[in-house]
């Protein structure tokens, strides 16, 4: 205790997460790459910083010492769910939507009253805030509750249709990234429940201080998740969906694509090309001659696929032929030698591809070669 403060357990976690966030948020602007993402990102944890900082000091006995602490603009909670939105929109269009001022209206009018209500003399403060700042800081965090059930669902209809170009364009969605979005939004959701039930239980009922340290440490965990897992993929790769957009090209009267898909998948397979990670559908179509247009329409239309399982059906098939050859190499191994990045990526296509795991397709695999062996056995016998 120093001179009326209390530094308890409550303030020892909340100051350790606000310190974390606002670190991480000085560093996220100086990445090179999704520099517009980066900076909203940075943005949304210096604002989940803010709405911890009050319950910190509070806990802390602050408001008590200094009583003209009362209407700090620290917190904003309103911004939370519109900085998550403009986070997602920046990664996958590399920029923000081009209304985001209305998106932050709400949290400005918050913010500007409670500038406005710091600046009153301590007498008159005191009697407004005894007036206005809990029913106003009640409305505020359940319509916050309200905003991160329609951002989260506005983040993932933007993250399906972001998922459906990359796997258009790219064999391998993983590398770029795509699932730390999905992870992100996936946060959200799970902190949406207990965001709402403390903020519709705090409206009716006010909890009063102490009781609402369970919605902040569920936030503090929420806000760190973000910082360390966005910093880790700051420098990942997100082609935008303006470059993902299919080229349209006039399409040639009376084509059979569905042989010109066959000579194409010939190709490809006599090549190896599908071994390489790199590839996309623009680096394809240039090697086969023609456009991703016409190589889209041959794999769609006439082969029944989209670009991403053609080209991992082909990696698929090269590992598959190694271990009836007999390789002993370790399956990862094998994947990465026929075109996969990851072993998440190269399990999921396989079990698509053969109905089973590589594991156990491999000890299938041995189980025939051993019937086979018995069998020329018994013959010469």
């Amino acid at each position: 205790m120093l001179d009326g403060l209390v530094f308890g357990w409550r303030s020892a976690l909340l100051t350790f997460a606000v310190l974390q966030l606002l670190a991480i948020a000085a560093a996220l602007p100086r990445t090179i790459v999704n520099r517009t993402a980066n900076r909203t990102l940075a943005a949304l944890l210096v604002v989940l910083a803010g709405v911890l900082a009050p319950w910190l000091i509070g806990f802390a006995g602050f408001y008590d010492r200094w009583r003209w602490l009362t209407f700090a603009p620290l917190a904003c909670p309103l911004a939370i769910a519109p900085l998550l939105w403009f986070y997602v929109h920046a990664l996958v269009q590399g920029r923000w939507p081009r209304d985001a001022r209305l998106h932050l209206a709400p949290a400005a009018a918050h913010l500007l009253y409670m500038a406005a209500s710091f600046l009153l003399p301590l007498p008159l403060k005191d009697g407004w805030a005894d007036l206005t700042l809990g029913p106003v800081n009640r409305i505020a965090w359940l319509f916050s509750a309200v905003g991160l059930a329609a951002y989260g669902v506005a983040g993932l209809r933007l993250l399906r249709r972001y998922r459906g170009l990359l796997d258009a364009q790219h064999s391998d969605a993983h590398r770029y990234a795509a699932r730390w979005l999905s992870r992100a939004i996936g946060a959200t959701l799970v902190l949406l429940p207990v965001w709402a039930i403390y903020a519709a239980w705090n409206a009716v009922s006010p909890l009063g201080y102490f009781a609402l340290m369970g919605l902040h440490l569920a936030i503090a965990m929420f806000a760190l998740y973000l910082a360390v897992e966005g910093w880790r993929h700051a420098g990942l790769p997100f082609p935008t969906m303006d470059t993902l957009a299919p080229a349209t090209t006039p399409e040639p009267a009376g084509r059979d694509w569905r042989a010109q898909g066959a000579v194409w998948a010939e190709t490809v397979r006599r090549e190896g090309w599908a071994a390489n990670a790199e590839l996309s559908l623009a680096m394809l179509a240039r090697q086969l001659g023609t456009n991703t247009s016409h190589l889209s329409r041959a794999l769609n239309e006439g082969l029944g696929m989209g670009f991403s399982g053609f080209i991992n059906g082909l990696r698929c098939e090269a590992v598959a032929a190694a271990i009836d050859r007999g390789s002993q190499d370790d399956l990862l191994d094998l994947a990465l030698e026929a075109g996969f990045s990851s072993k998440a990526s190269f399990n999921r296509a396989f079990q698509a591809a053969y109905g089973m795991t590589p594991s156990a397709y491999r000890r299938a695999a041995r189980g025939h070669t051993s019937q086979i062996a018995n069998f020329t056995a018994e013959a010469r016998i």
